[in-house]
């Protein structure tokens, strides 16, 4: 399972490919669009952002997965917007959008669940690392 320093590492990597870019490059990743996810921090009450795939889009919706790499315990990320739906989402290097994040009901995950495998084979092994259903996030 990757450490937080690690993904932290991963994200600051990415980063600094769009920065040098000048967003040109880092959009897409292992075939999906990327977005930047601003959520608020459920202790702190801080902005705070991650970089992260989307192997689901259907019109206006997009859907993202928590899956921390098939840790056993679920990202930051997912926890604060749990806490507080609202977030910012700069999708493909567009404008800033605010949208309500909430999480793929279970008729909604089992619809979803085979087109995320489909799209990316890894998210199969993460959920065989953990215990946990790997939620799916929906952002309208």
């Amino acid at each position: 399972m990757p450490s937080n320093l690690t993904l932290k590492a991963m994200n600051t990597i990415h980063r600094m490919i769009l920065g040098v870019s000048g967003g040109r490059k880092g959009w897409e990743a292992g075939n999906m669009p990327v977005l930047e996810l601003t959520t608020i921090g459920r202790k702190s009450g801080k902005p705070r952002s991650c970089m992260l795939t989307s192997p689901i889009q259907e019109g206006e919706t997009i859907v993202i997965v928590a899956s921390r790499g098939g840790d056993d315990f679920h990202p930051a990320w997912y926890l604060n917007l749990v806490d507080n739906p609202q977030v910012q989402v700069k999708y493909k290097g567009g404008p800033i959008k605010m949208m309500t994040a909430r999480t793929a009901t279970a008729d909604e995950r089992s619809r979803m669940w085979p087109i995320v495998e489909q799209r990316y084979k890894g998210y199969a092994g993460y959920q065989k690392r953990t215990d946990r259903e790997i939620p799916l996030i929906i952002l309208n």
